[in-house]
């Protein structure tokens, strides 16, 4: 038994594949950790913000590699995945191990962009590094979006838009049942709030005060094809929640300070709603904000000039 086989055995996950096909990364992967409590707010903010780039460094590389990603939606959400996994909620590992019932949930209702999310994963202990090598391969665990059935730290199978939501307020009914001070997050696109299971839910979340749980909007205002406001517009957002009962946040979804600001805040008797205005494809030059990168795969030449861009904001952050 390698020693891929035995940590993967050890976590419950369900890879088949042998000789992986992706070449790794360009250095050792790095290593993320949860901060505590013990952290200050600006070592926090610091932490979470080099994080974020390391996570998007090495997202590229591997849809890159595999000829096949969206990694411009996946970089919008680099920054929450982080604040989330590494400072905000309860979990680790180990509950996600034994699957405690106290564990916190996240959801990624954006499920096209897993890659994201197994990154995180990755470099924060719950699968193997090694994994990301086989993203998209043939009896690879890590699909083009999130099985719970392959990955026992995904909470649900999610890529159908309009799914996550109502599924992340099911969890939080069920956490209000048990008297569980657990809490759900659910991470959705502003383009995916255009199925109307998502206005049902949102309806359900308000109706019954459930303070317990947390939706994050990438408001990065592209999605496939065209912008958000030209597909069929949905502002005032902010509004709309509000009228539905929830308690709306807006931040800048790149940061961090703000970002663990509104994660941690609960406001009693009524869900919440992070509006994070964010830029498809940050900070990438060539990408940023260009409806092109929702599903475009980068070339060798366009992955080494992002990861050169990524290393000099690292450099200047004191990587």
């Amino acid at each position: 038994m390698t020693v891929t086989d035995s940590f993967d055995q050890h976590f419950g996950l369900m890879s088949q594949v042998d000789s992986p096909k992706i070449a790794g990364p360009d250095r050792e992967i790095a290593h993320l950790t949860h901060l505590g409590h013990a952290a200050s707010r600006e070592e926090a903010i610091t932490y979470l913000q080099r994080a974020a780039m390391e996570v998007r460094r090495r997202a590229i590389q591997t849809i890159g590699a595999a000829r096949a990603g969206h990694v411009g939606g996946e970089f919008s959400i680099a920054d929450a995945l982080v604040t989330l996994y590494l400072s905000v909620m309860n979990i680790s590992p180990s509950q996600v191990e034994r699957q405690d019932p106290e564990r916190d949930r996240l959801v990624l209702s954006k499920g096209h962009t897993a890659n994201a999310l197994y990154t995180v994963l990755a470099m924060a202990g719950y699968i193997h590094p090694d994994s990301l090598r086989t993203f998209l391969q043939e009896k690879s665990m890590l699909n083009g979006h999130p099985a719970r059935n392959k990955v026992r730290a995904v909470e649900a199978n999610t890529g159908p838009l309009g799914h996550g939501l109502p599924i992340s307020v099911g969890m939080a009914i069920a956490a209000k049942l048990d008297s569980s001070e657990r809490r759900v997050f659910v991470l959705l696109g502003d383009g995916e709030l255009q199925e109307g299971s998502n206005w049902e839910a949102m309806m359900t979340a308000g109706n019954r005060g459930l303070d317990n749980l947390t939706a994050y909007v990438d408001h990065n205002r592209l999605q496939q094809g065209s912008r958000v406001a030209d597909t069929n517009d949905l502002e005032p957002l902010g509004d709309k929640f509000r009228a539905f009962g929830w308690n709306v946040i807006e931040v800048d979804g790149h940061n961090h300070g703000q970002l663990l600001d509104a994660f941690n805040h609960r406001e009693p008797g009524s869900p919440t709603m992070v509006l994070a205005h964010t830029d498809k494809g940050y900070p990438v030059s060539y990408m940023r904000d260009q409806v092109a990168w929702h599903h475009k795969v980068p070339t060798d030449e366009q992955v080494e000039t992002a990861v050169a861009e990524i290393d000099e904001l690292l450099r200047k952050m004191g990587r």
